[in-house]
């Protein structure tokens, strides 16, 4: 269903596949287009103003977690939203240094994985839920995950 949304153009999402089966994707869009966020009310009383992009969903077979999935795609969600110019980023994630962590929190990713692909901690919006954030250039060049 998620893969149809994509083709169609009525969701933007980086789809990673094994052959013909999605394995897992990470969803962004426009801050319009993707409103509803954990912890909005909070996120919204320090709001200066609203993001390019929003990434704010992964989602990662259960019998390939821990492959770097989510990771790759992420990588192909930036490169994405470079190609359609680029701009602020946000996303949402769980902060897990130190503690065990339910993985229905995990869906907006780790707060460590988005440290490694270059965003920086804006505020905290709820108790080990950050608001990240970078900048990413337009670049219509060559496609870094091949």
């Amino acid at each position: 269903m998620k893969e149809a949304r994509v083709r169609e153009g009525r969701a933007h999402a980086a789809l990673v596949f094994d052959g013909p089966d999605a394995v897992g994707w990470c969803q962004f869009g426009p801050a319009g287009e993707l409103p509803n966020i954990r912890s909005r009310r909070t996120y919204e009383e320090g709001l200066r103003e609203f993001p390019d992009w929003r990434i704010t969903c992964f989602f990662i077979d259960r019998e390939r977690r821990g492959e770097g999935i989510a990771n790759f795609a992420l990588r192909e969600a930036l490169w994405e939203i470079a190609r359609l110019g680029g701009g602020t980023v946000e996303a949402y994630p769980e902060e897990v240094a130190g503690r065990k962590v339910s993985r229905s929190f995990l869906c907006s990713g780790t707060l460590g994985m988005f440290e490694k692909a270059g965003f920086e901690k804006t505020r905290k919006i709820a108790m080990h839920r950050w608001v990240v954030a970078r900048r990413v250039s337009p670049d219509r060049a060559k496609h870094s995950a091949n």
